[in-house]
């Protein structure tokens, strides 16, 4: 769909998610260094390990929240010669949401991007996805496995059977639950750690992609999220693709998201 790109393009930073790890990315960082980008993937502070260390022990990870997340993904980016674009996913979408508001990033795109202060909608789906932390106020101060069964519900509710184990056994690890508990009372929270200037003037152009049948974060809370914007000068823009759970980094048809987000980027860099 692409031409190769030229290796002067800038460096693209992707941000996973919470119960992921950079390896979530696996298929995207070759995907987009193929096309001649510098692509980075750091892990969230505590979470730079593998997946099956992590699982035996993941102390380190238990405290974490949401703002040591983007502090040192803000630290990454201004390590860089350029700008980077910014790819974030699920939680990953939200901390692309808030660098974007310190004025970090040439553009951003927000795929699947848990929801920040001020987004409104709570579906049951989502209710049921987040229930095995959030029901345990102690779970503020854990990292929470999620089964397979849990797993299957928040993430990959459109594989079979075979592809689910695959992907839970690759790459699900426990989540800090901090971060889950700093994002889903938010709205309850004059000085949440999510709260954005909607009307920045200066934000970089920002593409919020949704996908139909993602359980965890249902396409509404993404288009909810993104009419937050509305008052902006600055470019928000929202696409929704048919059929995709929250695993759609992972999922076969990855590459259709993959390539429409770069092509979206390329008309958007400045």
């Amino acid at each position: 769909m692409h031409t190769q790109r030229h290796t002067d393009q800038p460096t693209i930073v992707l941000v996973h998610g919470l119960w992921m790890t950079p390896r979530s990315w696996e298929h995207w960082i070759k995907h987009y260094e193929a096309q001649g980008f510098r692509v980075l993937a750091p892990a969230w502070p505590g979470l730079d390990g593998a997946v099956q260390d992590l699982r035996v022990d993941p102390s380190a990870m238990a405290t974490v929240g949401l703002q040591e997340v983007v502090d040192h993904y803000a630290q990454v980016i201004r390590s860089l010669p350029q700008p980077p674009i910014l790819i974030g996913h699920s939680f990953g979408g939200t901390v692309v949401q808030l660098l974007l508001a310190q004025g970090l990033g040439r553009v951003g795109v927000a795929i699947h991007s848990a929801a920040v202060k001020g987004v409104l909608p709570l579906p049951l789906s989502t209710l049921i996805s987040t229930w095995p932390v959030l029901k345990n106020p102690a779970n503020a101060h854990r990292a929470v496995m999620l089964t397979p069964k849990q797993f299957r519900y928040a993430f990959g509710n459109t594989l079979d059977e075979a592809e689910l184990l695959v992907a839970y056994e690759r790459y699900c690890v426990p989540g800090p639950g901090r971060v889950l508990f700093q994002g889903g009372f938010a709205n309850f929270n004059p000085k949440a750690v999510t709260k954005v200037d909607f009307n920045k003037p200066d934000r970089a152009p920002l593409l919020f992609v949704a996908g139909s049948a993602d359980h965890i974060v249902p396409a509404k809370v993404n288009k909810a999220n993104a009419r937050l914007y509305r008052k902006s000068p600055a470019v928000t823009e929202y696409h929704e693709f048919a059929g995709r759970s929250h695993f759609t980094v992972g999922q076969d048809g990855w590459e259709d998201v993959a390539d429409f987000v770069i092509s979206w980027v390329a008309d958007h860099s400045n």
